[in-house]
């Protein structure tokens, strides 16, 4: 099978759904000429027009609510909002209008509506353009969460995305643009709320999302020479959220950690540990170990940038802190 980047994976499941259906634009600040920020929308506006490939003024605002407006009266707009930071000035347009207006109009109104942005630090960016806050979206009824953490489910879930009728957060990850994967030339399509298993274990369970599954198998194949085999489970989608799966895994390895970009407060981790707590209490074997940012603004000084970020010593010290209570 041949091996695409993950930027190059999301561009083509826009490029063939385009061809589908011409009700799919894009929108946003320099997506078109330019190729977006991180080149993911580069060709297409040579392909399919200004009409159809909108470059936006700087405003997350505007251009969001315009969206929008356009899902509602018979589009299925895509706006790329270049970091997820952003999303903050147009909070009252995602959480007030998009996620709400189907409820509110009690069916009548449909949103389909693709909202691409993307997470994490590490490219010195600094406070501003490194967070991670896609647990925001998680806690807002109306919105699905998408988060993919490998080239073939980035192209699969946005298939996924580009024919269902309600409001999508796609949430990417700067740092797996430039990582590349087994990707199949046919469509395909991967369901909402259905996570993989991205390596099977009896010892620990770790649910970690986006660049930290990576690093989590990494940890699982060095602690498996030490005779520990870890399962990694990558939920895909955080909203809806495979709680069985999860579940399922954490009674089979009576262990959990989390591993996630965002801050440990309140974060992806803290939700997944409060279901096992919940509903697979007694089949705990130790406690449960967070993995995530501090909670501190993501420093701009590269040694403290990368101090900042989790790493596979943050898992692999979660894994002994575990293990220790054998």
């Amino acid at each position: 099978m041949r091996e695409i980047t993950y930027a190059q994976a999301i561009n083509e499941a826009l490029r063939e759904n385009m061809r589908r259906n011409s009700r799919i634009i894009l929108m946003g600040e320099d997506i078109g000429r330019y190729g977006g920020i991180f080149q993911v929308t580069v060709g297409l506006l040579d392909e399919f027009g200004p009409e159809r490939v909108i470059d936006t003024p700087i405003s997350e605002a505007g251009f969001v609510g315009t969206c929008v407006g356009a899902a509602m009266t018979g589009l299925h707009p895509v706006a790329e909002v270049m970091f997820i930071d952003f999303t903050t000035c147009a909070m009252d347009m995602i959480v007030n209008q998009m996620a709400k207006m189907h409820y509110m109009s009690g069916g009548r109104g449909k949103v389909p509506f693709v909202l691409r942005t993307n997470i994490g630090a590490g490219r010195g960016a600094a406070a501003q353009h490194s967070q991670s806050f896609h647990s925001f979206f998680m806690h807002i009824p109306g919105l699905k969460v998408v988060t993919p953490a490998t080239p073939y489910d980035a192209k699969g879930l946005m298939n996924t995305a580009l024919v269902d009728e309600n409001p999508v957060m796609f949430i990417e990850h700067k740092k797996l643009f430039i990582t590349k994967g087994h990707v199949p030339e046919e469509s395909y399509a991967i369901p909402f709320g259905k996570a993989d298993i991205k390596r099977e274990g009896t010892d620990i369970t770790i649910v970690a999302t986006h660049a930290l599954v990576q690093k989590s198998l990494n940890v699982a194949e060095e602690m498996s020479r030490e005779g520990v085999e870890i399962e990694v489970l990558d939920p895909r989608t955080i909203s809806p959220l495979d709680r069985e799966a999860i579940l399922n895994s954490v009674k089979k390895t009576g262990k959990l950690i989390t591993a996630d970009e965002g801050c440990v407060t309140g974060g992806f981790g803290s939700e997944v540990a409060a279901i096992v707590a919940q509903e697979a209490f007694d089949y705990l074997e130790a406690p449960i170990m967070r993995v995530g940012s501090p909670d501190t603004p993501v420093p701009f000084s590269p040694p403290l940038e990368q101090f900042y970020i989790p790493d596979e010593g943050s898992i692999k010290d979660a894994a002994s802190r575990i293990l220790a209570y054998q």
